[in-house]
């Protein structure tokens, strides 16, 4: 005979059906889901049919909504962030985003800003070395693009180059 997985009663049925329906996260949709088929008195092998879970799996799912309840179904991998702190603070990127306005310092005022330079300018202000790679991804999140026109060839004809433009 199969057996029964007992749920301590903390919602109604229809009240877990509703977090079923109206559950964003994937993961959290389809525990809501096992919980409300085990709320109508399906069993754990049932259950496992219909949503491709394993009994031990449901088990442990009313294990946990039974000790915690409905704060228990929250995916504990989307509560911790495995992202690295930004190197620079707001307040640091808008001082960037302020200096790319202007020329690099120690540079002429045709030189432009490149990731090498935002590297440099980001170790002086953290007193650490910092990567080349990171100035090149601080040019990018700040959005910043040097608008230059496009290279010419030495050898170009723009006479050459316009009558063979069609109009």
């Amino acid at each position: 005979m199969p057996r029964h997985v007992t749920l301590t009663p903390h919602l109604s049925t229809d009240e877990l059906e509703r977090r079923y329906r109206s559950a964003q996260e994937p993961h959290e949709r389809s525990w809501w889901q096992i919980l409300w088929l085990l709320s109508r008195g399906q069993t754990a092998r049932q259950v496992a049919q219909s949503t491709g879970y394993s009994p031990y799996w449901i088990g442990q799912l009313a294990k946990r909504y039974s000790a915690e309840g409905p704060e228990g179904m929250r995916n504990r991998a989307r509560l911790t962030s495995h992202r690295q702190e930004p190197l620079l603070s707001v307040e640091q990127q808008e001082e960037l985003r302020q200096a790319l306005a202007g020329p690099p310092p120690g540079g002429t005022p045709t030189t432009r800003w490149s990731g090498r330079l935002v590297a440099a300018w980001m170790s002086e202000r953290l007193g650490r070395p910092v990567a080349l790679q990171r100035g090149y991804d601080y040019l990018q999140r700040l959005r910043y693009s040097p608008q230059v026109p496009r290279q010419r060839h030495v050898h170009a004809d723009p006479v050459a180059q316009k009558q063979f433009k069609k109009s």
